[in-house]
């Protein structure tokens, strides 16, 4: 019996050795709690393949990333720019000025499209968005009006807005609605963009300040989103009512029908801690009692809110950022109440909390925004996002906010010489859940990983997010 015990510790010896020198063992990828990981195995050590990495894309613009737009001439805008790029480290080279009059609320199209013909031609490579630092003008008019800053990313054009005005029409969309586009100058030929919307220099200051008290401060909310006694401005309450469960866990939002009760009781009051706060009224009453958190987002779907100054009696958008939030929306001729028009909560809540800024969640959120003005402090960005990517005790670790809920993504590698790829793992992006994903290792063959997720221009796809070298 000892002889025969001898005899197979040999031979598991042997056999051990051997699976050593052959490459052999490994390890499955584990489940996350963003979804589940599936893939297979690691192949031995001292490869190439067992050092690979790789850099995840990252959510929200950059300060590099964006031009800041001065009027020249106009003191107001060239203090506001001044004080945007020291506060926002914006490099100097992105500050652009330009000849505008500053006297008119609003801009002819043929003024406009010069305009943005010398602006285009002046941004340094790789601008993404463009701030616009003037209060005025605000729209282009033409056969209909866009919001300036609608015009300066799509160009002037009455496809984007109603050149009947006695009817109620589409617009055309934006290819940013909802996409995952982290580059949209790049990806989708189109810069959105923001006007800061403030009106005197301590405002402006203000507003900035807020935008970036607001970065990486992870907020859990408060959302407060409003189904008003207004028959003709309450129609988002079917996006607005599932939010709250959806978010449980995650954001502290809250649906308020008041649609059967007084209409006093449209506008909450006294509340603090606002993160979001959308509704549907003419005019929106008690702000001054409301605190903002820095970073809020907030708007009212009515027809006339970015028709500034005045709104042509309705609440101007700017009321938003005077009460406190850090960006708005609304619209500048009458849009009738065509949902489309305005911003979804569903889609503006899910791509902030996934590290949009503030000015990319807005862009996002908006399906046909040509009418549209947006307004406030770009960058603010509450949910940053900082992903990694490394090799943690023989395996990936993967860290990401930025996954889609309902997004499929795949790590796969590819060994020398071969054109098909393998998949290592796969993951589900879940609403409200960042990844904190594992992956085994590839085979020390491999020469290459990527990591593979919904494409920018169109989510039903699948594209290379990053690769290794």
């Amino acid at each position: 019996m000892a002889a025969m015990r001898r005899v197979f510790q040999l031979f598991s010896l042997c056999l051990s050795l051997l699976l050593a020198a052959c490459g052999g063992g490994g390890g499955g990828a584990t489940t996350s709690s963003s979804g589940g990981a599936t893939g297979g195995t690691s192949g031995g050590t001292g490869g190439i393949g067992q050092t690979l990495t790789l850099s995840l894309p990252t959510n929200g613009l950059a300060p590099a990333d964006l031009a800041v737009v001065v009027a020249e001439g106009d003191a107001l805008s060239e203090a506001v720019g001044a004080a945007y790029v020291a506060a926002r480290g914006v490099p100097a080279a992105n500050l652009i000025k330009v000849k505008l009059g500053t006297a008119s609320d609003s801009i002819g199209a043929a003024d406009f499209a010069a305009l943005k013909a010398d602006l285009d031609a002046r941004l340094p490579a790789g601008i993404q968005a463009t701030l616009l630092t003037w209060s005025a003008p605000s729209r282009v008019v033409g056969a209909c009006s866009m919001g300036i800053t609608s015009a300066m990313a799509l160009g002037f054009d009455t496809k984007y807005c109603n050149p009947t005005a006695t009817a109620c029409v589409a617009t055309a969309a934006s290819p940013l609605y909802d996409s995952e586009s982290r580059r949209p100058q790049g990806e989708l030929q189109l810069r959105p963009s923001m006007l800061l919307g403030a009106r005197t220099l301590d405002a402006a200051k203000a507003l900035i300040a807020r935008g970036v008290a607001a970065d990486a401060t992870l907020p859990a909310g408060d959302g407060w989103l409003v189904r008003t006694t207004d028959t003709d401005r309450n129609l988002r309450w079917t996006d607005f009512a599932p939010l709250p469960a959806a978010w449980s866990g995650a954001l502290a939002l809250n649906y308020v029908d008041n649609s059967a009760a007084p209409a006093g009781a449209d506008s909450p009051s006294g509340k603090s801690n606002v993160l979001f706060y959308l509704t549907g009224l003419a005019s929106v009453g008690n702000l001054s009692t409301l605190q903002f958190r820095p970073g809020a987002l907030a708007d009212t779907l009515t027809s006339y809110a970015g028709l500034l100054p005045g709104a042509n009696g309705q609440m101007p958008v700017t009321a938003w950022l005077d009460a406190g939030a850090t960006a708005s929306y609304g619209t500048v001729e009458e849009p009738c109440n065509y949902q489309q028009k305005f911003s979804r909560a569903s889609v503006l809540i899910d791509q902030y909390w996934r590290g949009a800024t503030a000015v990319e969640a807005y862009w996002k959120a908006v399906q046909w925004p040509g009418q549209g003005l947006f307004v406030g402090e770009p960058l603010a960005q509450p949910f940053r996002d900082s992903p990694s990517f490394a090799i943690v005790g023989g395996e990936y670790q993967i860290r990401t906010r930025a996954l889609r809920p309902g997004g499929r993504y795949a790590l796969q590698y590819r060994l020398s010489g071969a054109s098909d790829w393998t998949t290592l793992a796969t993951f589900t992006g879940v609403r409200g859940q960042a990844l904190d994903g594992r992956a085994p290792l590839p085979p020390a063959a491999a020469v290459q990983i990527r990591w593979q997720g919904p494409c920018p221009d169109n989510v039903a796809n699948s594209c290379t997010l990053a690769q290794s070298s």
